[in-house]
């Protein structure tokens, strides 16, 4: 193996970006492939408890940290009827999803999915159909989920059963309504009047919600960012947040330009930035809007199987990435580069959940258990909570095939002012040498290494499944506190927590 090489990095408590809002670490939960049914509900396995929900699938779902689910969708809303989920289940329609060619059943509907959603310790992002559908569903579904009692649609949640509202306090204005592949999709002149004339009925419903409106579907799209500056130009005083997607793959096995995509999310993330404040200086506004990156994940493993799917049937296995260290290792990348956009990205779901380019796998009847992306989120959110500091990091670089000045070691630090830690997030992408990691941690008085947490291993492809946990966490030794200095070794190809007493 060759001589580790050396990073230094300068961390300072002045150094800061911003307070994390815990929903940065908030997943996504469509009707899509197995995620809802065989996924976190199936009535008659072992673990489902009286709703029919699986409590081995909750389980990892707490374990995992995720405070905030966004739901039921994804491109399934936008010819989604809300009203087909809620009442008797024994009453509800099947209908065609047109989005992904199956049959759902309507067994989980918001009533369902709220209770669910508490149980695992998560609140709702609620999305509204607004590709088949408008401001009068929207404003209706807002009435039934969050009003308490005394009208139409407040006394039908309470005649399901439902006597307490749910008070949902996010809610999205449709899903990538600039996408040609979207149900009713929309010109950004159309979403844009939509989604204020909607936000503005939902408002008058409950003036506590908070909205977002539809961003690009991703950054390669040909109207991206014109996009944002039209449907901003509407609804910019309406709304909290605008949405950002993206997602990445590695279909040339170049592991180099793939652990390097995470540049491309930086740059996404400041040319929106860039087009709401540029919206913000049009209007004259005092109003900063900020930004939910609601759906991000890696995705590209399961496109050959998913083309072999029959139609038309209830949940089958679409989208089920197997994952390897190397995602896991730009997942790590992607959650650092949302951490040093604390200060605007106020929001992040990874996409999705369970089964579906998911953290979470599930066999129907049988267990679930954790993939290899699972691991970086979990210690992110966990350890990643407090005010997020801008590291100085001087690293080696390398170029890749579409990417320039790739620094080998990817660097966050969050400190927790009230618990006296901090954490500090590193990936090193370098596939051939350790890397010594130097870190100057001027402006506190005393630090001390409480543990090193290390995800790594020698074959970048590896993977786990239902009966080993191949690639998992294990604790790192070796590490040195002197005074204001700490020095650590990054394995190479590694997602690395190094957690600090600092004083």
């Amino acid at each position: 193996m060759a001589a580790a090489k050396r990073t230094t990095t300068i961390i300072d408590r002045e150094y800061r970006v911003g307070e994390v809002d815990p929903r940065i670490y908030g997943s996504f939960l469509e009707h899509l492939g197995r995620a809802v049914y065989g996924g976190i509900y199936e009535p008659g396995h072992p673990t489902a408890d009286d709703e029919g929900f699986r409590r081995d699938t909750t389980e990892l779902v707490r374990e995992l940290g995720v405070p905030f689910i966004r739901y039921p969708g994804g491109n399934f809303v936008s010819g989604y009827n809300w009203e087909d989920g809620v009442g008797p289940a024994d009453r509800r329609p099947r209908r065609l999803d047109l989005a992904w060619r199956t049959v759902e059943p309507n067994w989980v509907g918001v009533n369902e999915f709220a209770r669910w959603a508490k149980r695992a310790g998560a609140e709702v992002n609620m999305s509204v159909n607004l590709g088949t559908r408008g401001p009068e569903e929207a404003r209706n579904l807002v009435e039934y989920c969050n009003h308490p009692a005394g009208s139409a649609w407040s006394d039908l949640r309470i005649a399901h059963g439902q006597r307490e509202p749910h008070r949902i306090r996010t809610w999205c204005l449709g899903n990538e309504m600039d996408g040609p592949w979207q149900i009713s999709h929309k010109t950004a002149e159309e979403y844009g009047r939509v989604a204020t004339e909607a936000a503005k009925v939902m408002k008058w419903v409950d003036p506590t919600i908070e909205l977002v409106a539809c961003g690009s579907s991703n950054s390669h799209m040909a109207t991206f960012p014109d996009w944002e500056a039209v449907v901003l130009d509407h609804v910019y005083e309406h709304v909290e947040y605008l949405s950002l997607h993206s997602y990445y793959g590695n279909t040339d096995n170049d592991t180099g330009n793939f652990l390097a995509k995470s540049l491309d999310m930086d740059a996404f993330i400041r040319t929106v930035i860039a087009t709401c404040d540029f919206l913000r200086a049009k209007k004259r506004s005092k109003k900063t809007l900020y930004l939910s990156f609601d759906e991000w994940n890696v995705w590209f493993h399961s496109h050959d199987a998913d083309r072999r799917i029959e139609p038309w049937s209830v949940a089958p296995p679409l989208l089920e990435d197997v994952y390897t260290l190397e995602d896991a290792l730009l997942v790590g990348c992607l959650l650092i580069t949302l951490l040093r956009h604390a200060d605007r990205v106020k929001i992040a779901c990874i996409a999705q959940l369970v089964n579906v380019i998911a953290p979470i796998m599930t066999e129907n009847g049988g267990p679930a258990w954790k993939q290899t992306i699972f691991y970086p989120f979990m210690h992110a959110s966990a350890f990643g909570r407090g005010v997020v500091l801008d590291p100085v990091v001087r690293s080696p670089k390398y170029d890749s095939k579409e990417f320039t000045d790739v620094p080998f070691v990817e660097a966050v630090a969050v400190h927790d002012e009230k618990a006296r830690t901090l954490s500090l997030f590193a990936v090193n992408r370098d596939p051939e040498a350790g890397m010594e990691l130097d870190c100057d941690l001027r402006g506190f008085e005393r630090v001390r290494i409480l543990e090193h947490i290390v995800l790594d291993h020698a074959d970048p492809k590896a993977s786990n499944t239902k009966s080993a946990q191949n690639v998992k966490p294990r604790s790192a030794g070796g590490g040195k506190a002197d005074g204001g200095r700490v020095t650590v070794t990054l394995p190479r190809l590694s997602w690395n927590v190094i957690r600090l007493e600092a004083v």
